[in-house]
């Protein structure tokens, strides 16, 4: 199990990065165990024609050697099905917690979201898969009025610190260069 992070602002170049890194974590898990797969896990749901455009540009990048997968909600149960010698990259964290704060409903709150991150990292410490997280670093705005969209934007940033606890590596991207936070290559 090896977990890497990808981090950055939107239309920053983390997801080309991470998708570069699958490819090349592909071609390397084939020349030890030909039967490492490529996984894509797809997050976001088609709500409007605008987030359809976006999920089009995102499956234009993608080959016939990626198998993908959409969880927009079950991420942490999905993440305990793949097996060793699976490449497995989830683009986005950020958009799967703004699906689980959807899907929770007027009644969301810190215990509930707290409970699924928690979820999330452990699902990541337990796969035996190779994973590759995209997540968008939402928190280097300012502070949002609204007290829904904060809860979103706080806990964004919890995920991503508990996610990049339990990551062997930790990249963010900024006008499509990486830079290395922690475990370099």
């Amino acid at each position: 199990m090896a977990v890497r992070l990808y981090l950055g602002g939107a239309r920053s170049g983390k997801s080309a990065f991470a998708e570069q890194q699958a490819l090349r974590l592909l071609e390397e898990g084939k020349r030890i165990h030909p039967q490492t797969c490529l996984h894509y896990v797809a997050t976001a749901e088609p709500f409007d024609d605008e987030m359809k455009e976006r999920i089009s540009l995102h499956q234009a990048r993608r080959d016939e050697q990626w198998v993908n997968h959409e969880y927009p909600v079950e991420l942490p149960k999905a993440l305990l099905e793949f097996k060793q010698h699976d490449v497995v990259l989830v683009d986005c964290l950020t958009v799967w917690l703004n699906n689980v704060i959807h899907y929770l409903g007027d009644n969301a709150d810190s215990e509930q979201i707290k409970f699924k991150l928690n979820e999330l990292t452990d699902a990541l410490c337990q796969t035996q898969a190779t994973v590759l997280c995209v997540s968008t670093e939402v928190g280097l705005g300012i502070v949002p009025m609204n007290a829904l969209t904060r809860l979103y934007v706080d806990h964004s940033g919890w995920m991503n610190q508990a996610v990049a606890r339990v990551a062997d590596q930790v990249d963010f991207v900024v006008a499509g260069l990486p830079m290395n936070l922690k475990g370099g290559q």
